[in-house]
């Protein structure tokens, strides 16, 4: 048994079944850019998605042959591997997909995940070091160790990584402006009017309608 082959998971299926299930994973990551599966199964597909970009940067017809057998349906997404993707991957060394763990679906379902493609519109990281710097920028607070470390993370390799993450947080701003703007429409629209009444000596009582 090859040496590859001891920490392969067998997830449950025959080897065939399991293959066809990473093929389909893999596919749709190279369509949608993520995916939300279990750990295990997300685990293996980054390998298998690893192994299949690491073939497309390498450009070869002997590459390409190879790589088909890694996707459903190569016809429709082998040339995103190759061109888009290899371009998007061309100074990276490695790491072209990044695995979070997230709650899983149900009390009872095994341990989830969400695995994505790194540099591209899904990726998790960027976004959420987008929101880190809006959140300093709109608090006033100073770069903290954790978000200049996620800067230099999801810069590095990204083609005008600083202009693009610069490009992200003033749309994130505008975004969340314009949901402010809706929010308060929305109150102000079916926003509770407060009626209060007031007591009056001798017994009566006069209604006083006033709004906040």
């Amino acid at each position: 048994m090859p040496a590859s082959s001891m920490y392969r998971r067998p997830l449950g299926r025959s080897s065939a079944h399991r293959e066809s299930l990473l093929r389909n994973l893999v596919t749709s990551l190279v369509h949608h850019e993520q995916i939300s599966t279990t750990y295990a199964k997300a685990k293996e597909a980054q390998r298998m998605a690893e192994k299949l970009i690491t073939l497309g940067k390498k450009n070869t017809n002997a590459t390409r042959v190879k790589a088909e057998g890694y996707l459903h349906q190569p016809q429709k997404h082998i040339d995103k591997v190759f061109g888009e993707l290899r371009m998007r991957y061309a100074d990276r060394p490695g790491g072209y997909t990044r695995l979070l763990l997230s709650e899983p679906l149900k009390d009872d379902s095994a341990e989830s995940a969400i695995l994505s493609l790194v540099d591209g519109p899904k990726d998790m990281r960027f976004n959420m070091t987008a929101r880190a710097l809006l959140r300093q920028q709109t608090e006033n607070l100073p770069m903290n160790e954790l978000t200049a470390t996620n800067v230099r993370k999801v810069t590095r390799f990204r083609k005008n990584g600083v202009e693009e993450l610069a490009r992200e947080v003033g749309q994130l701003k505008v975004t969340n402006m314009k949901r402010e703007v809706q929010e308060k429409e929305l109150f102000e629209k079916d926003g509770t009017r407060v009626k209060f009444t007031r007591v009056i000596r001798g017994g009566g009582r006069r209604g006083a309608p006033g709004g906040l």
